[in-house]
């Protein structure tokens, strides 16, 4: 049996008209302590964006998302939070905004791949 850690893991909500509270997934963000591993994937329906708000700055988003792979990511394109370990750079990131893009509620689970579990998780919950 392949040993298997912790992870937590939260979607990336586009809320695009934050005053209606309508959204839907985009992006997935995985943390493992036990192995430093933070990632983020993203995945942006462009069609979903346009039926939620037809003036939709697409642009905007689409940075917004990029933000937070390269907060995981760490090192330069992770701005102030560089020097910020990968469990530092997932707290800051799941800390809640009223802004476009938003994290949603953190959830658990084991995993022998943290790296495959991101993709598992954007293919099965947000393409």
């Amino acid at each position: 049996m392949t040993d298997r850690d912790v992870f937590e893991y939260a979607l990336l909500r586009v809320v695009p008209r934050v005053e209606r509270g309508e959204c839907f997934n985009a992006g997935v963000v995985v943390y493992c302590r036990a192995r430093s591993f933070v990632a983020a994937r993203v995945h942006l329906d462009e069609t979903k964006l346009a039926v939620l708000d037809p003036g939709a700055d697409v642009t905007g988003v689409r940075a917004a998302l990029r933000a937070v792979e390269g907060v995981c990511m760490g090192g330069q394109a992770a701005g102030q939070a560089a020097p910020d370990d990968a469990g530092r750079r997932f707290r800051w990131l799941m800390a809640p905004r009223s802004t476009v893009v938003q994290p949603g509620p953190v959830h658990t689970g084991l995993t022998a791949d943290p790296e495959a579990e991101v993709e598992r998780l954007l293919d099965l919950l947000v393409r």
